[in-house]
């Protein structure tokens, strides 16, 4: 079993630098040819996308390139943003990715790695459980890029089956819980009005950090407001358990009104439990760090990991340098990492796949 990778980069997207890291990546791994390949571009190569991969399975000897456009692209080398970029994985050995449906029956349990060149699709939220991103908005080519079997694919998905391994999959959500879940007491449309007895601006105010009540007017960005899914006890602890077995869904926050209640980005209803949180670089750094050990205690070696990042959560986010990143490659070093920033993550949840933002997807992979 042999994997490696390679990233490289340049001033023109030219399908030179696939050519490039794909051998650079065969070179690590002293391999002549690989048996699979996970291909990310930058957004420069939009429209060479198709002339690009088919040199990266020209240098690979082989058809079975997967991948898309992405915002960014990272190796356990190092990362790249607003440039043209290539990042690649090889795969040698038993353990490769492989369109799903046309593998073993053995291997239907396994979580699905999945790419869509948009929005979760809704055929994918239920079902098999899978990790993976999405690449959509104004940081992605207008007609975002998804490839399987080395050629674009029209529906914008792509599905694959690590075959022969085993995924370990964790969500760092960042988020940095301002106190427990309190009940909506009074919502209308996508205002929330009333929760835990207070007003809505009323009760996210008394929930801030002390440093965060000199800014004028209240800075909206970095809060959330957080739906626990499941109603257990409310308790500080059940509140943070929520996190961790992924029982949330983040909702931002669109506006704080004069009446006092404040705009969400979606609706909720009476007796729902909603936390305040704030994203934040040192909590979502340990954050990260948790997420890690978690997954370290069932994949103690792993062969090697993919990270999935979103755009507002890498170097943008922790002023220049990307410390979800470091935190992965100090936990596991030398261990090969293929990574993108996109717009929405992909994870396994309790009700199903859902679509994550601002939130690092880590999946390690481990022979089966």
């Amino acid at each position: 079993m042999t994997i490696a990778t390679a990233l490289v980069s340049g001033n023109d997207p030219l399908p030179y630098l696939a050519e490039t890291a794909i051998g650079e990546a065969l070179e690590r791994g002293r391999l002549q040819q690989a048996q699979s390949v996970l291909l990310f571009l930058t957004p420069e190569f939009a429209r060479c996308a198709q002339t690009t991969v088919t040199a990266a399975a020209r240098a690979a000897r082989c058809l079975q390139v997967a991948g898309g456009i992405a915002a960014g692209v990272f190796t356990e080398t190092g990362w790249v943003l607003d440039r043209p970029a290539v990042a690649a994985m090889v795969f040698g050995g038993d353990l490769l990715p492989c369109v799903a449906g046309h593998t073993a029956d053995g291997d239907t349990a396994a979580p699905l790695l999945s790419l869509a060149g948009g929005t979760l699709p809704t055929a994918w939220q239920t079902g098999r459980a899978r990790f993976g991103a999405c690449f959509n908005g104004a940081l992605a080519p207008a007609e975002p890029a998804v490839w399987q079997q080395a050629r674009l694919d029209p529906q914008q998905h792509c599905a694959l089956l690590l075959r022969g391994a085993r995924v370990d999959v964790g969500v760092s959500s960042g988020l940095r819980l301002l106190g427990n879940a309190q009940p909506v007491d009074e919502s209308n449309g996508y205002d929330l009005d009333a929760i835990g007895g207070q007003c809505a601006l009323h009760s996210l105010q008394r929930a801030l950090p002390a440093e965060c009540h000199a800014q004028q007017p209240l800075a909206l960005h970095p809060l959330s407001a957080v739906l626990i899914e499941e109603r257990t006890e409310n308790t500080a602890d059940d509140t943070r358990n929520a996190l961790i077995e992924g029982r949330y869904r983040p909702i931002p926050i669109i506006a704080a009104n004069a009446d006092g209640s404040l705009t969400l980005a979606e609706r909720v209803q009476p007796g729902q439990r909603i936390a305040w949180a704030i994203r934040q670089a040192l909590p979502a750094e340990a954050d990260m760090r948790q997420t890690l050990a978690r997954l370290a205690t069932g994949a103690p070696e792993p062969a090697a990991a993919l990270l999935f990042s979103c755009i507002g959560r890498g170097p943008y986010f922790y002023g220049g340098e990307d410390r979800d990143l470091d935190v992965l490659r100090e936990r596991f070093p030398g261990l090969p990492l293929l990574g993108v920033y996109g717009t929405g993550q992909i994870a396994p949840r309790p009700g199903g796949n859902v679509p994550l933002h601002n939130a690092a997807v880590t999946a390690l992979i481990s022979r089966a």
